[in-house]
């Protein structure tokens, strides 16, 4: 079967006339018959010429299946008179949500415990794609709200439930924002949620009362297109915040949850470069920002009379430091953020901060699902690219950490797997740092087969997880490893400025300096070298791609943001005018030109490529599936190798892919068996 060739329709950018013809513009009109069309004959050749490798995607899907933890659930956590937590059942998709009354103790006995929603009834109404974003119980513990989509999009409807009748509450409200979009009031009589515009971009803040009639209250509309609505309650329940921000500058509202007509009150206006978010703790406001300091520090008011001219300083600016959330409790103070490359978090005591030690020297540590702010303890996860996921309880008072379980995978040794840490040094001299996870006796046997995994944007960090699924490949003898490239924000703030706008082709280097370095010390070779990357990552990808092709036997590039150009122009597509901050605006001549100088599909070139492994949702509304649709109509038709080039294209989903948790296995053993089979591993 030979590969699709999208025919050409020529346009040209009205608003910069020197880019040569688009000629797959066409694509982006998802009603054409002649797009449907073309969509499909790439979903044929795709099944096609992955049926020979249907009996190798099977073995690993039953091996990743194999390595399922034995139970897979949240750790309970007290919130009032209950424990909350939610299971996934054996031979279930989706999660099912429980509380048991506090006073039995062990929140786990099936006896006591009361289902609050079970997703998977939820998707036997329907068939196809469901996502449950939040759940979120009420202060007095008698109803329950939920987020629920059903295509793909960040469209979501909000359900509230009567916990006692288990019946809903009111009609179900549409057009809400995937997540930090709802909140209760301490009443429990109102909910508070945000509204999305044409462009899914979260703008407008309602007030919907419980059992009430006629229209919902606005409260707060954002009408610049640039700054989008993010909705959080304080860890007292006293206040609710709403944040309009970009990614450079932010402000932020509050409102009393006491009081059912409370109206927002402004704390501090939007100035150009400067970013802040609020936690009310004890009697005072804390407000985390970047003023005057690159990687944030503390400041705090009275949250009586939060004046912002008198701020006094609490925590200090470190250049090393880098700040990311508080999360207060009433007799202490916790601050999560980034060190020495890591994820870390500190308790603040007498004035000063001390970091919770570990001894692995890759870990990924977070707070878990504490909703008590009269707690004395705190729920903490950690977990690194060979520990699986285990829960601590930190004492508010000493810091001391109490172990209360690990997840168990079945047929996993930790023994028989190492993890390091490795450092590569960047076109510019820059140390970037790697984390790499394999098999001890793989490590033995070098050069391996390697996947090299990248995203590098927006600040989000590619941090050293756990990875049942990721079992299946290791114990074939691969080598996993991960690019902290700049973009992300592993080393800091200044990572992630040094790694975007004009900036942002630090992320693409970064990325084969990191490739050449394993290939130099011996790890691998390019013929035994994998890339992948999704999204954002997948924009790497397609740079990486064109930029040495030769050092890569397989690319996988999942919903890949590839028309940078194109898509940075077009203010009406979902998510754009808010990105300007992270690419720039391509109206500026400076922009366009440096976009147009790594954008990938602006960059496909007569040349040999690696093998291509390409992934898209329909309805993804954050990379348009026309994206990597023109991306690999022109590749097709531009690159000289008979290296294979698949496409797939999910019509039901969008950009987090297949619900469920069997569905999300089956894709990446597609991904994996093409991966392994062009490795020859």
């Amino acid at each position: 079967m030979k590969p699709p060739r999208a025919p050409r329709h020529p346009h040209i950018h009205t608003i910069h006339q020197d880019s040569r013809p688009d000629d797959y513009y066409w694509m982006a009109d998802r009603h054409n018959p002649e797009v449907i069309e073309y969509l499909t004959a790439e979903n044929q050749y795709f099944a096609e010429m992955m049926q020979p490798l249907y009996g190798l995607q099977e073995a690993l899907y039953h091996d990743m299946r194999s390595h399922f933890p034995s139970l897979e659930s949240s750790v309970p956590a007290q919130y009032g008179a209950y424990y909350y937590y939610w299971r996934i059942n054996p031979g279930q998709e989706y999660r099912t949500y429980y509380r048991n009354a506090a006073e039995h103790r062990n929140a786990l006995n099936p006896a006591w415990e009361e289902v609050l929603l079970d997703v998977n009834a939820l998707a036997a109404d329907h068939s196809g794609y469901l996502d449950v974003s939040t759940v979120q119980v009420s202060p007095d513990h008698q109803r329950l709200l939920y987020l629920e989509n059903r295509d793909g999009t960040d469209r979501y409807t909000l359900h509230v439930v009567d916990l006692n009748t288990k019946r809903e509450i009111d009609e179900p409200i549409p057009n809400v924002f995937i997540h930090a979009s709802v909140a209760w009031d301490e009443l429990a009589e109102t909910v508070y949620y945000l509204g999305m515009d044409e462009t899914q971009r979260p703008f407008r803040l309602y007030r919907h009362r419980i059992g009430g009639h006629g229209a919902d209250e606005l409260l707060f509309e954002e009408q610049d297109i640039s700054f989008s609505l993010k909705l959080s309650t304080s860890r007292s329940g006293r206040y609710l915040f709403l944040s309009s921000r970009t990614k450079t500058e932010s402000e932020v509202w509050y409102l009393s949850t006491r009081e059912s007509s409370s109206p927002l009150e402004l704390f501090q206006g939007r100035r150009a470069g400067i970013l802040y978010e609020l936690e009310h703790w004890q009697d005072r406001f804390l407000n985390l920002t970047n003023e005057n300091a690159q990687n944030f520090r503390v400041l705090q008011v009275s949250a009586d009379h939060p004046d912002p001219a008198q701020q006094s300083e609490l925590i200090a600016h470190h250049p090393s430091r880098y700040l990311t959330a508080l999360t207060p409790f009433q007799k202490g103070l916790v601050i999560s953020g980034r060190e020495a490359g890591l994820r870390q978090i500190w308790t603040y005591t007498d004035g000063s901060l001390k970091r919770l030690s570990w001894s692995e020297p890759l870990y990924t540590v977070q707070l878990g699902p504490n909703y008590r702010y009269d707690t004395d303890e705190v729920l903490i996860s950690y977990q690194s690219l060979i520990t699986p996921k285990t829960d601590y309880a930190m004492s508010l008072e000493t810091g001391e950490k109490t172990f209360l379980r690990q997840e168990e995978i079945p047929g996993y040794d930790a023994s028989q797997f190492h993890q390091e840490r490795l450092w590569a040094r960047a076109e510019d001299g820059t140390p970037i740092p790697i984390s790499l996870v394999g098999r001890r006796d793989a490590f033995e046997h070098k050069p391996c087969p390697t996947i090299l995994y990248g995203y590098g944007s927006y600040g989000a960090s590619s941090d050293p997880t756990f990875d049942h699924a990721r079992l299946a490949l290791l114990d074939r003898g691969l080598l996993f490893a991960i690019a902290h490239v700049r973009g992300g924000s592993e080393m800091g703030y200044g990572w992630y400025q040094d790694g975007k706008l004009l900036n942002k082709r630090h992320t693409f280097t970064d990325f084969i300096d990191v490739a050449q370095y394993l290939v130099n010390q011996g790890y691998t070779t390019p013929q035994q070298l994998a890339a992948s990357g999704r999204s954002a990552g997948g924009l790497l990808m397609g740079a990486i791609a064109n930029m040495r092709p030769g050092l890569f036997a397989v690319v996988s590039a999942g919903v890949p943001f590839v028309d940078v150009v194109t898509t940075m122009l077009d203010a009406s597509i979902p998510l754009t005018a808010l990105e300007w901050d992270e690419w720039g605006n391509p109206a500026d001549e400076k922009y366009y030109a440096y976009i147009k100088s790594y954008s990938p599909y602006d960059n496909v070139a007569a040349q040999d490529y690696p093998h291509l492994f390409v992934y898209t949702g329909f309805n993804d509304p954050r990379v348009g599936y026309f994206e990597p649709a023109k991306w690999v109509a022109r590749l097709r038709c531009t690159k000289t190798d008979g290296n294979m080039l698949l496409f797939k294209i999910n019509m039901s989903t969008g950009h987090f892919g297949t619900s469920g948790r069997l569905g999300h296995l089956r894709d990446r053993a597609e991904e994996y068996a093409f991966i392994l089979d062009k490795l020859r591993a």
